[in-house]
């Protein structure tokens, strides 16, 4: 009698952690050990860096699936290694951990390229949600920041709306930038809109070539603050 096939498990995700504090970074390759063992997915750790410089060469060396990011470093901070490593053109995606939940810092992060903010007083009920989150392509925002996240949109487009026509989507395109701004992720936007993913993801070059931006994050908050989609 033959027996059923094992059922494959997925790969394990390559984690850098960006922390000036090495027990900070102890402590959080501690919950990710806590997720491996309450989640499906597999965390693993393949590097630790203690200020700009050091995440650079490792995401680099590493090419990380995903970025756990202190915002505020002891040389350097988040923001500037965010738009480094959004010029490295890399495919990681970065969940921002702070202490920091004025609205500044919050906005600030997100448009330079990171797919999450988490504030560090969450780490132990919303770490393992918001890193499967990120790794579907979506964004995630700490609940309890989402106000000053939306508020600084609102403050933002008031004065950046008068550029809005020089940006022409055709109405496929608009779909498809709606779609993202919700969260989907490409088969998400497949499904919804009847397309296959090849179609999305040649939309989305289309999009951000159109928009002059790098990322789907960058799209999302570009569009929301400039009044082409509505929250």
């Amino acid at each position: 009698m033959m027996m059923p096939p094992s059922p494959v498990s997925s790969p394990p995700i390559s984690v850098l952690l960006v922390d000036d504090c090495s027990v900070f970074r102890q402590g959080l390759k501690n919950w990710l050990d806590l997720c491996n063992s309450t989640q499906g997915q597999h965390y693993r750790v393949v590097g630790q860096a203690a200020s700009v410089e050091q995440a650079i060469k490792l995401t680099i060396d590493q090419k990380p699936a995903l970025i756990l990011l202190d915002i505020e470093l002891s040389h350097g901070d988040g923001i500037k290694f965010l738009s480094h490593y959004r010029r490295l053109q890399q495919p990681g995606k970065v969940l921002v951990l702070s202490g920091h939940d004025e609205d500044d810092w919050v906005f600030r992060a997100m448009q330079a390229g990171a797919q999450g903010y988490l504030l560090k007083a969450n780490l132990s009920t919303h770490l393992c949600s918001a890193m499967q989150i990120v790794m579907q392509d979506k964004i995630y925002v700490s609940p309890e920041i989402a106000t000053c996240f939306f508020r600084q949109f609102h403050f933002h487009a008031g004065k950046s709306l008068k550029t809005t026509s020089n940006i022409r989507l055709t109405d496929r395109e608009q779909e498809v930038l709606s779609c993202l701004v919700q969260g989907d992720s490409n088969e998400m936007i497949a499904q919804r809109l009847h397309i296959t993913v090849g179609t999305v993801k040649a939309y989305l070059r289309g999009i951000f070539e159109k928009m002059e931006v790098a990322s789907r994050t960058q799209a999302a908050l570009k569009a929301l603050k400039l009044g082409l989609v509505a929250i």
